[in-house]
Parts: structure tokens; sequence; C-alpha cells
């Protein structure tokens, strides 16, 4: 297994502060993360199989910004605004489905090929001539990486997902990605929180022997995290030795079977890759994931997750897949308390910002990006009301592209 060394640095005293807590709670600053990180970033719409079907639609919306990913009759997936060009209106409703031969907008009945050109107009004499293409739905920029369809909004410097994941590529292929199909479906819930609050607890392994039990059993004495990249990082941990305590655990540890397309070393070790600025990836021996988080207000988060798997009947397969998810449910509800227990603490007059250790360098190493891409929350002080975009951008000018590889 090509192992990266872990390369982020020892925490200089200067470097053990988080964010200041006025990033957490200002709505103009909001707006602003809404543009440069949610709409100028690479965001996981779905996987190819999640639209297997000519005519099989997936739909994702993000701070205001709705997509559609659709099969069309050639085959070929495309990326759509779901924005019909008459009004504006969705052009599907539902988040998942698929239609006959067009897509029709249920406002007026525009209709438009699977392709995106526009078909047919209701009383089309009551309009000056449409032309399918300049009037058809509105192309989204899109990536297909190993199955998985990313979009991005507005173009930006970040490079694309295979670019970022390049040095990657000699593990993540033992994974057969372009070959799995939905296991759960994509769902959603919602967190009473800032966005960022999510990110701050799970970029660090330092909690998983308190506050993870079930994970610390699983993995916990061998759980390492790594700086790649500037935009990715990548955890992993590999399954303790000996007996372990947890009924899910004993269990999984159990009756997982070898996994014919993994090499050795990999049929034993659960891993996270992190995608700036919202995306984790998790690689299981017999399950593929990722969760992601957006902001919806600021204090309300939408956590968007699903899972995915290769065709294995196995009976040992099914009964291990069954597990790593309950172990997994099992951690995800003590992070959504932890998760919700950060938040309380900025709003606390007590509280006077984070004390980091050289295991929480993940937390820094996400902030530091963030003050990267936006400045403006390196300052310790809010700026004065109707100022934090234009300081922004301002700071911007002067900051070095943090994507680039020369």
């Amino acid at each position: 297994m090509n192992v990266i060394a872990n390369v982020v640095p020892t925490l200089t005293d200067d470097r053990r502060a988080g964010l200041p807590s006025w990033t957490y709670f200002n709505q103009e600053l909001l707006e602003v993360e809404k543009q440069e990180l949610f709409r100028k970033c690479w965001q996981l719409a779905c996987h190819v199989s999640d639209v297997p079907m000519p005519g099989d639609y997936q739909c994702f919306d993000i701070v205001g910004e709705r997509a559609i990913i659709v099969r069309g009759k050639d085959d070929k997936v495309r990326a759509f605004h779901n924005v019909c060009r008459h009004r504006g209106s969705r052009v599907v409703a539902e988040q998942k489905g698929r239609c006959k031969s067009a897509i029709v907008c249920p406002f007026h009945g525009w209709s438009f090929n699977l392709d995106g050109t526009l078909r047919a107009v209701p009383q089309a004499k009551t309009f000056p001539k449409l032309d399918p293409v300049q009037h058809g739905l509105v192309p989204l920029e899109f990536e297909i990486w190993h199955g998985f369809v990313f979009v991005r909004f507005i173009k930006s410097d970040q490079p694309s997902v295979a670019t970022l994941m390049a040095a990657q590529e000699g593990l993540i292929r033992h994974y057969r990605l372009e070959d799995v199909k939905p296991y759960t479906g994509v769902k959603c819930q919602d967190l009473p929180v800032n966005w960022k609050a999510v990110r701050d607890v799970d970029n660090e392994g330092y909690h998983v022997p308190v506050a993870h039990p079930a994970l610390n059993d699983l993995y916990g004495s061998h759980y390492f995290d790594f700086a790649v990249r500037f935009g990715v990082s990548r955890s992993e941990g590999q399954f303790n030795e000996g007996q372990s305590r947890y009924w899910s655990v004993k269990n999984y540890k159990k009756v997982l079977p070898p996994m014919k397309h993994l090499p050795e070393e990999l049929q034993k070790t659960w891993f996270y890759y992190g995608l700036f600025p919202n995306l984790v990836l998790m690689l299981y021996p017999d399950l593929i994931g990722f969760y992601q988080e957006y902001p919806v207000a600021i204090d309300k988060t939408v956590q968007r997750f699903a899972y995915y798997a290769l065709d294995d009947d196995r009976r040992e397969v099914r009964a291990s897949r069954y597990l790593a998810r309950r172990i997994d449910e099992i951690t995800g509800a003590e992070d959504t308390q932890l998760i919700i227990w950060s938040w309380e603490s900025m709003q606390s007059s007590g509280f006077k910002g984070m004390i980091l250790s050289d295991l929480e360098a993940g937390v820094r190493n996400y902030h530091d990006a963030l003050r990267q891409v936006l400045p403006v929350t390196s300052l310790d002080r809010q700026p004065s009301e109707g100022t934090v975009a234009t300081l922004n951008a301002s700071l911007r000018q002067a900051t070095p592209n943090p994507w680039r590889t020369d």
C-alpha cells in the first residue's frame, strides 16, 4: 500500500487557535461562503449508477442552486440547472425519478429533450421564435470521477477532481468505484448548527478514544490522519488485533470475508478522504459511501449521505455491510451530539477559543484552508456591517492562489 507520510507539522503555539467565533454567526460571511466555497468548488451530486437508465434523473439542491443529473437516450450522463427557460420553475419536482421521453416543466408544460434541448412549447405562436439549443436547459459544469458525478455552479481556480486526487489513484483504483451500485440511496438530515461546526468535529481523530467507543474498538490503536495536498486529506483506521468488546465490532470483524478485488493490505482498513470544502468519501472493504454538509442558515445545516456497494450476494457480505452501517450509525449519533455542543460553545461567554493538540492538526489545516480562500476569516474582530464581502475580495487579491500546483 502506498502510505503517504503525515505532512501535518507539529503545531507551534501560535497555530493552536481556531477560527474566531464571529465567523460562525455572521450572515454576510455566510453569503460569501455560499459563493466562494459551495458554488465555486466541486460538489458531489450522485453516482452514475443513481441514474442507470435513459430518462433517470437525480436532483441536487445546495445554497439556492438546483442541479439535475440525467441520463440521455444516448446513454450519456449530463448535468443541467434544474431551471425552466420560461419562468425559472423546477423542471422536475422530485429529488429522483424517471422521465419517459422528455423533461416536462410542471408549471406551463414546456418540454425538453433528455439532452437538454428545447422540445416543445404550448401555444408556441404566442412566443417569438425559440432556438432549441439557446432556449434549452442551461448546461452545468460537471466531472465524472470514478463514476461519481461532481458539479460546479461557477467556474473557479480549483483543479479538476481527477487532478486533486491524482496522487491517490494507486490506492483508490482497487475499489472499483465505477462499478458500485446504490446501497441506501441518497439521504439527508438537518443539524441545528453552523456548517463549520460539523467540519470542526469531523476533521480530527483525537476524540475517537473517548467519544466513539465502538469505533475505537474497531481501529482506535491504528488510526492516522494525513494531509495529502491543499484541499485533500486522508484518514485511515487499520483494524485492531485481538478480541473486540462491542457486539457490532466483534461480529463485523468476524463475518467480514476477504474481498477479491482488494489486495491484502486493504482488507482490514477503513479509509476516509476529505475533499475541500465539505466532502468525505468513505472506502471500506465491503462498502463505499460519502457524506457532505452545506448551510441553509447560520444555525441550520443539511448533511447529505449515501452508501454504495459492488454486487456481492454472499451471506457474510450482507451481514458485514449491515454491521458496518450500524457502527457508522452509532458513531454518527455520537458526532451529532458533539457537533451541537461545539456549536453551543461558540455562543458562550465562557469560551475563549480553541487550544488544539498536535493530534488536531487536521482542524488547523482545514481552518488554514478557509483562511486562504476566505482571508477575511483571519481577522480576530468582526468587520463592520456591510463590509465583509468587499473586505474579503480585497484581501483575496493579495493572497496567493491556494490551488496552484507548480
